[in-house]
C-alpha cells in the first residue's frame, strides 16, 4: 500500500487511513462521554422527581370570573404578567392559569411562592401592579382560596 494514495488527500494510503479511523475512534469516545452525561442528568431529573418541600411555602389558588367581551385583552395581561414574575422574582415558583371547561371566562391560578416574604414582594411588584390596574375592570369577582401545602410533587 506504500505509495499509493487515497482519493482524499495526498498522504499515503496508510497514514490517510489512521487519520480516519483515530477520528472514527474520537467519535466513538465522545458518544460516550455524551451518553454518561445524559444518563447522569437523567437519574439527577429523577431524583428531583420526589415532592417539593412545603415548609414555608405560601401556595393560593385565585378563582375569577372575567368579562367574557374582554377575555382575551384579560388573557394578554395575565399572559404577560405571569411571565414577567417567574423571569423576574426568584421566589415566584409557580404560576398556573386554567380555565373550567366550556366555561373560559372561568378562569383558575394556582401561585407557589417560596415564602410569604416573596409572595408580598410580588404583590409590590411593578409587574403585578401593572396587571392589577389594566385587568380592574375586566374582572366581574374575584375569589382567593388560602392553603396549607401538603405535598408538592412535579417531575
Amino acid at each position: 500500500m506504500e505509495g499509493r494514495k487515497c482519493e482524499d488527500c495526498t498522504r499515503g494510503a496508510q497514514t490517510c487511513l489512521g487519520i480516519k479511523l483515530e477520528g472514527r475512534m474520537r467519535a466513538k469516545q465522545a458518544a460516550v462521554v455524551g451518553a454518561s452525561v445524559l444518563a447522569a442528568c437523567l437519574l439527577w431529573a429523577g431524583r428531583r422527581a420526589v415532592a417539593d418541600p412545603v415548609e414555608g411555602r405560601v401556595v393560593r389558588l385565585a378563582e375569577l370570573e372575567i368579562d367574557p367581551a374582554q377575555l382575551e385583552q384579560y388573557k394578554a395581561a395575565l399572559r404577560e404578567e405571569i411571565q414577567a414574575s417567574i423571569r423576574a422574582e426568584p421566589g415566584v415558583l409557580r404560576l398556573y392559569a386554567v380555565s373550567v371547561k366550556d366555561h373560559p371566562a372561568q378562569i383558575r391560578l394556582f401561585e407557589m411562592y417560596a415564602s410569604a416574604a416573596a409572595y408580598e414582594a410580588h404583590l409590590q411588584s411593578p409587574h403585578f401592579k401593572k396587571y392589577k390596574a389594566e385587568t380592574g375592570g375586566m374582572v366581574k369577582s374575584l375569589r382567593l382560596v388560602e392553603t396549607e401545602p401538603i405535598l408538592l410533587g412535579s417531575k
